[in-house]
């Protein structure tokens, strides 16, 4: 299983300082707030645009256009999250999100099915390959480890050795889990890291490169398409590894970064780079489409969703793009329309497109027509917390974390 959209890694990266910063939080504010408001809320707390139903809609069905849902469920959870959006995963009739312990909830009923004491470092990622989720271990114990996702039943435990620190994983595909690990010195400093390649089977070492002078570990964006590792860091670099052997096949300089996740279809490479959106070959890094915003905006993060490409603008335009061409299928200007926030990940149940947003009082899930990007309703839980939103979805519910709040609403 290729994993088709970036990752990142670190937990207190550059882009989620700006994402805070951006929200009008202060750095005090910031240091004080991590752990998330602690409001609780009833199910089927208020919404924003406009306020919800009183009572979730008939038969788990999704309300008119219009009417935010009211959740079927809402719990309070140990999530530590940093805004990225792997650290919320719906699968195998469970959903989880990033934080110690990693408590995973029922995806039907929201109750507790397992629960892992330090399971993973708060804020990793998630990790999905062939039926097993990937971490770092949050025993901090130089290991990477492998569970069930529907049970938490250990599966799978690698380490990349003594000389190496904090391996992180930032990608996995049907054959190997891809880490990031900071080379020690005599005195346990460390002024460089390392890329390597596990063998998701047996756990041993497939290969390991080390990386230039002055790359950092913390804030790595990564995918795997077939034999092609691609990450990006926050020394504007963009490199694709071969993942047979770690060695590098391309790497260029991005002019500008939008500190999120790219998106790999096909033979393409896609990423957002201030007011344009470039599309590069992943065999050698030529460039194969580029569209532009409007004067004075820039694209957020995009999300690969169905084969087609969603994106938002800073100037409340939301894109949905063919990502082979670049070719526009449509754009919307309904959230500048209603004032909402601007959307930077989203998911697809039937004919509705849910966008999670960041701080912003007017923010929350919005729910929009996919096939022409109308605004349908805004969910909001109105607590207040400063952390942005994650959505995940299985298909038949949309998952909502927002701080340490999980709602499950009707698809």
């Amino acid at each position: 299983m290729s994993k088709a959209l970036g990752t990142a890694v670190g937990r207190t990266s550059r882009r989620r300082l700006l994402r805070l910063a951006g929200g009008g939080i202060t750095m005090a504010a910031l240091g004080a707030g991590l752990t998330g408001c602690e409001d609780e809320l009833a199910t089927g707390g208020e919404g924003s645009t406009p306020p919800p139903r009183s009572a979730s809609p008939e038969d788990g069905k999704a309300p008119e256009d219009g009417k935010a849902p009211a959740p079927l469920w809402t719990r309070s959870t140990s999530a530590q999250t940093y805004g990225d959006n792997d650290e919320l995963v719906a699968v195998d009739g469970v959903v989880i999100a990033s934080g110690d312990p990693l408590v995973a909830f029922d995806g039907a009923s929201g109750e507790e099915r397992w629960s892992l004491p330090d399971g993973a470092v708060p804020g990793a990622p998630l990790l999905l390959g062939d039926g097993t989720l990937y971490l770092e271990s949050g025993q901090y114990d130089g290991s990477v480890a492998g569970y069930v996702p529907g049970s938490g039943k250990d599966a799978w435990r690698s380490r990349l050795g003594k000389e190496y620190r904090q391996p992180r994983p930032v990608a996995v595909d049907g054959e190997q889990v891809y880490v990031i690990a900071e080379i020690l010195e005599a005195d346990g400093s460390s002024h460089t890291n390392v890329i390597a390649a596990l063998n998701s089977r047996t756990g041993k070492v497939a290969w390991k490169e080390q990386r230039d002078l002055g790359t950092q570990q913390n804030g790595v964006h990564a995918a795997v398409r077939d034999r092609y590792l691609v990450y990006t860091d926050f020394k504007n670099n963009l490199t694709v590894r071969d993942t047979a052997t770690g060695k590098q096949v391309w790497t260029q300089k991005t002019t500008k970064t939008s500190y999120g996740p790219f998106v790999v279809h096909r033979d393409l490479v896609i990423v957002p780079q201030g007011q344009r959106l470039q599309a590069f070959a992943l065999s050698d890094g030529s460039e194969k489409w580029s569209v532009r915003s409007e004067e004075f905006t820039a694209f957020r993060e995009p999300s690969l969703v169905e084969d087609v490409l969603y994106i938002a603008d800073s100037g409340r335009t939301l894109w949905a793009v063919e990502p082979g061409t670049g070719r526009k299928i449509w754009q919307s200007t309904a959230l500048k329309d209603a004032g909402g926030q601007v959307p930077r990940q989203f998911v697809k149940v039937g004919g509705t497109l849910y966008g999670a947003t960041d701080l912003d009082e007017q923010g929350g899930v919005h729910a929009f027509d996919a096939k022409a990007g109308g605004l349908r309703w805004t969910f909001n839980d109105r607590s207040g917390d400063h952390h942005a939103w994650l959505v995940a979805t299985d298909g038949k519910r949309v998952f909502a974390l927002h701080g340490k709040k999980l709602h499950a609403l009707p698809a």
